[in-house]
């Protein structure tokens, strides 16, 4: 009999970072500023005046990490690609050291047997670009096709994601202001958002006319949404509370439209709705070969809308522990979406790590929450969810975007003053678990 926690053997296991978080040496080789620079030297914008330097010196400790990966045993590694380390300005002349960069950092992970699967964009925009309006401005989605193709040639790589959580750009970035751009206005948020996604389906054109046997797709975090009243002022205040974590987002790149109902919202709030060209949908829609699926936290919402709290909480206060939420987030994928091939790009969740005296860095919790949600994965598998990949986050402990450096995610302890690794008790419990494929 197939023992009923072991994981099953042909979903790669892996783990992923991004280049602002981890790369550091933000003046190094040519590298031009992005909207996080400024966003971070920006008094009172991160926590503790942080900024993406020095992150984890990735950018000159590559090959360690890459023989950290191989000690860990992982399988896949996703990593974004720094677009201002490419292209400065965000358009014209290539930067060769940024592509060098890249082309030996995957190199190196093929040499040991870890396949790459590289994030076009992650948050980094070229701030030359958003001198020019950024993502309110339709003519940089064309510089992004533009950017995805130099490096759809320049790299031989299998499988390619496009843009990594566009919801969190939208409402962290132009609603809230807590994030790159910094800016609180709902009208220009949903322009951006609309033109992110253009950006994602010009993209993966690009990538159908470069030929080749490759894949790609979004990397989407998605929200499991639950009443937290009843009766059906509770279901309208699920459904549009859904429509703005998930339906935004999965509808017009899996089924070709905005939802109606999010949609005739937004246009009270945005011009967004106008502005949809003909053929946009059509090309937001081009057809995807996986998707990423990005899962943190559960959302209850009350006949109010409000968001009510069900579970413990992590040391992000956004994210509430809930490892069903993966299992029924990856069976409504399928139930609603098809038999798209899925990726889990990100899971993961931070603490205030520390080594002990020994030297060690123990994170039970950390080991709980990733058995916890990999078995919410295992089910959602033996009931139909088509999951081919599962990615931590984080590899490495890094810089947490407005909260600096106070959050560790890695398993990975990350000294800073000294950029010396140290494998957490979760990192040692994957590596175990990756040989084993046990969840016991």
């Amino acid at each position: 009999m197939t023992d009923p926690r072991r994981f099953p053997s042909d979903i790669i296991l892996g783990a992923a970072t991004s280049a602002y978080q981890i790369e550091g040496a933000v003046d190094a080789d040519g590298r031009g500023p992005s909207v996080w620079d400024t966003f971070a030297a920006t008094p009172g914008k991160v926590a503790d005046g942080d900024t993406g330097e020095p992150g984890a010196d990735h950018y000159h400790r590559w090959a360690d990490d890459v023989d950290l990966m191989a000690s860990l045993g992982l399988q896949s590694y996703r990593f974004s690609i720094a677009w201002p380390r490419i292209q400065p300005d965000g358009s014209g002349p290539v930067n060769p050291k940024g592509l060098d960069f890249y082309r030996r950092l995957v190199d190196g992970l093929r040499e040991r047997g870890i396949r790459p699967m590289p994030t076009l964009f992650h948050w980094d925009l070229p701030q030359a670009l958003q001198d020019q309006g950024g993502w309110e401005n339709r003519d940089v989605a064309k510089r992004f096709a533009d950017y995805a193709r130099i490096m759809f040639d320049a790299l031989d790589v299998r499988d390619w994601l496009t843009l990594n959580e566009p919801k969190t750009v939208v409402e962290a970035g132009y609603q809230h202001g807590v994030h790159a751009p910094g800016f609180r206005d709902d009208a220009r948020a949903y322009v951006a958002l609309h033109h992110l996604l253009l950006a994602h389906g010009l993209a993966v054109q690009a990538l159908r006319s470069s030929g080749g046997d490759r894949r790609i797709g979004p990397a989407l975090n998605l929200t499991p949404v639950y009443p937290a009243g009843s009766g059906p002022k509770s279901q309208r205040a699920v459904r549009h509370a859904d429509g703005l974590e998930n339906r935004l987002y999965l509808d017009p790149i899996l089924k070709g439209h905005y939802p109606d109902d999010t949609l005739q919202w937004i246009a009270a709030r945005s011009p967004m709705p106008t502005l949809i060209a003909d053929g946009d949908l059509t090309i937001i829609s081009e057809r995807v070969d996986l998707l990423g699926v990005q899962y943190y936290t559960p959302r209850y919402v009350t006949d109010d809308g409000e968001r009510e709290y069900r579970h413990p909480t992590t040391q992000a206060w956004w994210q509430e522990i809930h490892a069903e939420g993966m299992y029924d987030l990856l069976l409504r994928i399928t139930r609603d979406y098809g038999d798209v091939p899925l990726v889990i790009t990100e899971n993961g969740m931070p603490a205030p790590d520390e080594p002990d005296a020994d030297g060690a860095v123990r994170d039970p919790w950390r080991v709980n929450f990733l058995r916890d949600h990999l078995d919410a994965v295992r089910r959602a598998v033996a009931d139909g969810a088509r999951v081919e990949g599962y990615h931590l986050w984080s590899l490495l402990d890094n810089f947490e975007w407005a909260e600096g450096y106070r959050q560790r995610w890695g398993i990975v302890y990350v000294d800073y003053a000294t950029q010396r690794r140290t494998l957490k008790d979760s990192a040692l419990w994957y590596r175990d678990f990756i040989k084993t494929r046990d969840l016991r």
